[in-house]
């Protein structure tokens, strides 16, 4: 059997950077002043921060049932049995299940996965299904082994401006002005499925060692038993300068001096809802790739 890993843009892996690694990326929407764009096709990061800059009406959107369906029919058409599609989270998008009754049509050739991830835990996801693909698993076994080790990550997230948050419902406005005066930045963490808080810290230094206190508990405590080769730590963010990005990068490389730490843009969808200057760390425990 041949089979196929298809994601999209939430993943964090761009449509150029899948075809390279063999894997097939949907570009997800985002709606600016009622006009739809696909991220990496029609707009980039740079755009849609200068859009949240001057205050332009923004959202993420689903992708529509057509555009996954074609990408699908296009990949079985490209030769693959089978197909392994990895959306983000189904405790925060209503893509997941709409995927799901989208698949009831091809016969059991396309498996769903709902492994609870977004961003960089998500991208890692991605790759382990690469791997087991690449040495003869089928789309039910990955299906299974991408469930099963769904929660075998964590992330922690700041944000700069609660404008967004408050936007989307997640905090009152009340709170977001009460916030900005004392620039309480919010430490959020998404321990699978939904994006919770997890501290309130003064000022963006306290909430980046913060994150970085938290995810050292997780690693002493949920992943204590893991080799350091399997398990991965990453930032992501919208960070904005290159030397805010290496500054972020680098601080969590000198906390875990035994990893190899990498930072990968947020996507453009998971922007709309945290803003710009957001910064974010990960550790994700991953499947042996050798």
């Amino acid at each position: 059997m041949k089979t196929a890993i298809v994601t999209d843009t939430n993943s964090g892996i761009t449509v150029e950077e899948g075809r390279k690694a063999g894997i097939y990326v949907l570009p997800m929407p985002v709606i600016i002043e009622g006009t739809c764009y696909l991220e990496g096709a029609d707009i980039t990061n740079e755009q849609l921060y200068q859009a949240m800059k001057a205050d332009k009406d923004l959202s993420s959107s689903q992708p529509s049932p057509g555009d996954v369906m074609d990408l699908w029919n296009q990949v079985l058409k490209d030769g693959f049995d089978d197909i392994v599609y990895i959306p983000m989270s189904s405790g925060l998008s209503g893509s997941c299940q709409n995927a799901i009754q989208l698949a009831l049509d091809y016969d059991a050739r396309v498996q769903v996965v709902d492994n609870h991830r977004i961003s960089v835990t998500l991208m890692e996801s991605v790759y382990d299904a690469k791997t087991l693909a690449d040495q003869g698993c089928s789309a039910v076994e990955i299906k299974e082994y991408l469930e099963k080790t769904a929660y075998d990550a964590s992330i922690y997230i700041c944000v700069n401006s609660l404008k967004y948050l408050k936007k989307s419902g997640r905090i009152t406005s009340s709170a977001a002005a009460i916030a900005n005066v004392l620039n309480i930045k919010p430490v959020l963490t998404i321990q699978g499925d939904k994006l919770d808080l997890f501290a309130k810290v003064r000022g963006t230094r306290q909430s980046e060692k913060k994150m970085i206190e938290a995810l050292k508990s997780d690693i002493a405590s949920r992943f204590s038993s893991i080799p350091n080769e399997r398990l991965h730590i990453a930032t992501a963010g919208t960070l904005e300068k290159k030397e805010d990005i290496d500054r972020w990068r680098n601080m969590v490389q000198e906390a875990f001096p035994e990893s190899t730490v990498y930072y990968t843009p947020l996507s453009c969808s998971i922007a709309c809802h945290v803003g710009i200057n957001a910064a974010g760390i990960g550790a994700i425990v991953i499947a042996d790739r050798k």
